[in-house]
């Protein structure tokens, strides 16, 4: 459980996919990590990079920044209430999966159509018809992770992994969502996203992990390298015991090196991967 004035190391690499280095394709993941006082926020998402979606590696840059923003505005809002962080994860309880999750929407849409003005050179986008279009143009999935010294606030819209890794061996789900078949995935780009969502608020207590153990947000080219979910968490594992035995800073000196060779024996995709140790 993390404690109040506690360090958490961050450990992070992004690396492009083999198959798009062979491609020349660029990099379409994103991810973003900031601190807020005692509070520390991750995100990660994946820009979809098919024919259909030319800026989704804008759309991924979009989508980490809005959930920066809109948790660095509701930390602050509620930093005002003397019981502050009680209210701050009640609010988070009742709305992760409503009004939290249509905000991330609606404000990635409007920074997408904003963004889009501007490459046009033009304030007008004309029929608003064409606005699922554009989202289209863009589309992206997203993960985010709200770390406080009290709870913890996981978001998910799409694939990719957000994991709890802890000293007994075990990983689990951050937060469930239902399997989706074949290289399709939930977007942030399609009309009421918001409703693909799921999130999940944990009490520090509730957390029955000991004192050590890590926080994972990754990209689906890291476990789609993996022929099981069961080598995938293994191979989460043996990253935490390296951390534990090596220390922070020899993972990460190494991880973009290991990324890669995962990337170029496994899927071909890219990979972004971040740890939160607590």
């Amino acid at each position: 459980m993390l404690m109040s004035g506690e360090q958490i190391d961050i450990i992070k690499a992004r690396v492009r996919g083999a198959s798009h280095k062979l491609k020349g394709i660029e990099c379409q993941d994103s991810f973003k990590i900031s601190q807020m006082g005692e509070v520390t926020v991750l995100a990660v998402a994946d820009g979809h990079g098919s024919d259909s979606c030319p800026h989704s590696r804008t759309g991924s840059e979009i989508a980490v920044n809005v959930f920066h923003s809109l948790m660095k505005k509701y930390c602050l809002v509620y930093s005002h209430d003397a019981d502050s962080p009680k209210t701050l994860e009640a609010y988070f309880k009742r709305e992760g999966n409503h009004a939290i999750a249509k905000a991330i929407e609606n404000e990635w849409k409007s920074r997408v159509e904003n963004n889009y003005r501007k490459r046009l050179g033009s304030g007008n986008l004309g029929d608003a018809k064409i606005l699922p279009q554009i989202w289209k143009l863009h589309g992206t999935t997203l993960l985010g992770l709200v770390i406080t010294p009290t709870f913890y606030f996981a978001f998910r819209l799409g694939d990719g992994d957000l994991l709890c890794i802890n000293h007994d061996g075990v990983v689990s789900d951050l937060v469930i969502d239902e399997k989706i078949l074949g290289v399709e995935t939930h977007s942030l780009s399609r009309e009421n996203a918001w409703e693909k969502s799921r999130t999940s608020t944990i009490s520090t207590g509730e957390m029955d992990v000991g004192r050590n153990f890590a926080f994972m947000l990754s990209t689906d080219g890291f476990s789609n390298s993996y022929p099981t979910e069961e080598a995938f968490y293994r191979t989460c594992l043996d990253y935490y015991s390296a951390i534990k035995e090596h220390g922070a800073e020899i993972v990460q000196k190494n991880l973009r090196k290991w990324l890669e060779e995962t990337s170029k024996d496994g899927s071909g995709d890219d990979i972004t991967v971040l740890f939160a140790v607590v």
